[in-house]
């Protein structure tokens, strides 16, 4: 076979003549449908003409009726019928998802006229439910509270100052005037609702703030000192912010606080940055990767230039705004996303009395409102659009502490506060006010002392309460509220382990050699005894002296060698010589020499006759040559 003929050929297509081919194909098929369809219009029609022919003879009017009735409905069954066989749109033949509703399913004029009318109705129904609905909410906002259980955590013996929820609802920090911060793990802990962990992370201060970041890795812990600390969820120090030089004029050229600190709280948008405020009248930004310098410095100011200091301070929800309360009684803004904080960017110089010290500002979910305790008894809502004059207030809610909490509910629809009283002159309170106008909606009694700080937390739907009395009481409803204390009131106290001693076993080895064999083993009995007579083990007290005394104690004289040197001291004679020593040597000359005992002994052949040395006499002056004489000048 030649090579020629092995080769293979490429097969070559006409691609026009394929297309022509295809479409000769098409037309056909179109043809013989339509003939299709033509026919079976007419078998259909035909055999309705003839039912109709056969019904029965009925009165004029009203086979004029059925006539006409019989006439639509047949020409409605042949669009029908054609708009099938034609492969028109049908509710058989509708591919996709389902249409809105207040949208009619086909094309055409119809599906154009229904649109409309029923997008109209779906819209006021809905309308009618928001309607509903809101009312509904309006009249039960004192029934959407979750108080219908409640879980008692005993912190301490002093007033809880600061508390703290974890986003995700797992953990619960507390602090207080004891100096101490407990951890609670609602997951882990049982029916006897003990804290895993206690700590002291700032001594001797006392608790002001704390607050979990955004991510809930680390906790702001702000005592009353003049540095912050960044702590993470187990307890241990992340860092330590710097104290700054206290002898510095201008607070801009120190590294950090230089006095105490009154709050602080994370960034809600950048998680490493957080923000606290002194007594130094500054508020400083802080990063937790710059641990040796402050990030920002702001310097609030009152209506006459001179320094005024920050009494709380906080983000609002996007954290474009930083707000802070100031002891003038002012509440000042700036704009975060300028690098410089110099100028405000909304103050209100007359919010709250000047000299009191406003304990708590809170932005709402929105956004759009900001609440204020003031030290002056009151609570304000502010609107940030129109700062100038509040929305709503309420006084006489008397706030003794510093730090009295206000926030809003989860649904932006109450503000909550709690009121503080004095020893034996009522109890403490938790207030619901309605958002808007601030109409009282309920109270809670919480307990004899007074309420100071709160939470409710969005996630868990459960409320936090730290009162005077050193106790937390979280509220909660089973029907409105998930998991955080509900996992550990169901479970059961854990029973204490029993220690269990397993008795030592001894090997008996009888052909060992002497350095390695161990002696036989005793009864219980002998070794009680061996262990009795030992002094160390059983701890025996000290047995009476006998004789002169042993192990530093003296029989005839005391106890011990301390009691006979004092006892000696005191019934020591007193001697005449005692303040004479030249006359105590003196006393013995004469026995000396009437009875020479160590000196005169040793030179009597030697020198039996005593030579004393001759004293020597001054030279005079006058002997010495002048030019040995010392020159005076």
């Amino acid at each position: 076979m030649e090579p020629s003929d092995t080769q293979k050929k490429a097969r070559t297509f006409d691609f026009m003549a394929m297309f022509e081919q295809a479409r000769q194909t098409a037309i056909e098929r179109t043809q013989v449908n339509e003939v299709v369809t033509e026919e079976t219009v007419k078998e259909t029609t035909e055999k309705q003409k003839t039912s109709n022919d056969d019904s029965s003879d009925s009165s004029d009017s009203d086979s004029d009726s059925d006539s006409s009735s019989s006439s639509s409905d047949s020409e409605g069954s042949t669009d029908k019928l054609r708009q099938k066989l034609k492969g028109g749109n049908s509710d058989d033949d509708v591919i996709g998802p389902p249409l809105p509703p207040g949208f009619a399913q086909g094309g055409g004029e119809d599906s154009e006229m229904a649109g409309p009318s029923m997008s109209k109705r779906g819209e006021s129904e809905e309308d009618d439910d928001d309607d509903d609905e809101e009312d509904e909410e309006e009249e039960s906002l004192d029934k959407k509270i979750p108080s219908s259980h409640e879980v008692v955590l005993d912190h301490g013996g002093k007033t809880v100052s600061a508390l703290a929820l974890d986003p995700s609802g797992a953990r619960l920090v507390t602090g207080g005037f004891d100096f101490d911060v407990r951890f609670w793990d609602f997951a882990g802990m049982d029916g006897s609702l003990q804290s895993f962990r206690n700590l002291r992370p700032c001594e001797c201060h006392q608790i002001k703030s704390l607050s979990y970041s955004t991510t809930g890795d680390k906790i702001l812990v702000v005592a009353g000192n003049a540095q912050a600390k960044v702590i993470d969820r187990d307890g241990f120090e992340v860092l330590e912010c710097v104290k700054g030089d206290q002898y510095i004029v201008d607070m801009a050229s120190t590294k950090g606080h230089t006095a105490m600190l009154n709050s602080g709280c994370w960034n809600p948008k950048i998680k490493e940055e957080f923000l606290t405020c002194s007594n130094d009248g500054t508020l400083r930004l802080w990063d937790c990767n710059q641990s040796k310098r402050h990030k920002g410095i702001i310097k609030p100011k009152c209506n006459s230039g001179r320094r005024t200091i920050p009494t709380t301070c906080t983000y609002s929800n996007d954290g474009i705004y930083i707000a802070a309360a100031c002891q003038d009684g002012s509440i000042q803004l700036w704009d975060h996303r300028k690098h410089t904080f110099v100028n405000v960017a909304l103050y209100n110089r007359s919010a709250h009395m000047n000299g009191s010290d406003t304990s708590c500002l809170c932005f709402s979910y929105d956004g759009t409102v900001l609440a204020s305790r003031g030290g002056d008894d009151t609570l304000k809502l502010w609107d940030i659009r129109k700062f100038r004059d509040p929305l709503a207030v309420v006084k006489d809610l008397e706030s003794v502490f510093p730090m009295t909490d206000c926030l809003f509910s989860p649904d932006d629809q109450m503000v909550v506060t709690g009121i503080s009283v004095r020893k034996g002159q009522g109890s403490g309170k938790l207030i619901f006010f309605e958002r808007n106008t601030l109409n009282r909606v309920t109270e809670m009694e919480i307990s004899d002392s007074s309420v100071v700080r709160a939470l409710w937390h969005p996630k868990l739907n459960q409320m936090v309460v730290g009162s005077g009395d050193g106790l937390v009481r979280v509220y909660y409803d089973p029907k409105k509220s998930h998991r955080g204390a509900m996992l550990c009131v169901v479970k059961q106290k854990r029973k204490a382990r029993q220690v269990q001693v397993m008795a030592s076993q001894t090997i008996i080895t009888p052909y060992a050699l002497p350095m390695f064999r161990q002696g036989k083993p005793t009864s219980t009995r002998k070794q009680e005894e061996k262990v009795r007579k030992d002094p160390m083990k059983s701890k025996r007290p000290d047995l009476p002296v006998s004789g002169p005394g042993t192990g530093g104690r003296v029989g005839a004289k005391g106890a011990t060698l301390s009691q006979y040197v004092v006892q000696t001291l005191i019934k020591r004679k007193p001697d005449k010589y005692e303040n004479d020593p030249r006359g105590a040597i003196l006393r013995h000359a004469k026995e000396a020499e009437e009875h020479p005992y160590w000196v005169d002994p040793a030179y009597k052949k030697t020198q039996p006759n005593k030579v004393f040395q001759e004293p020597e006499t001054e030279k005079k002056d006058d002997d010495t040559p002048h030019w040995k004489k010392q020159k005076i000048s």
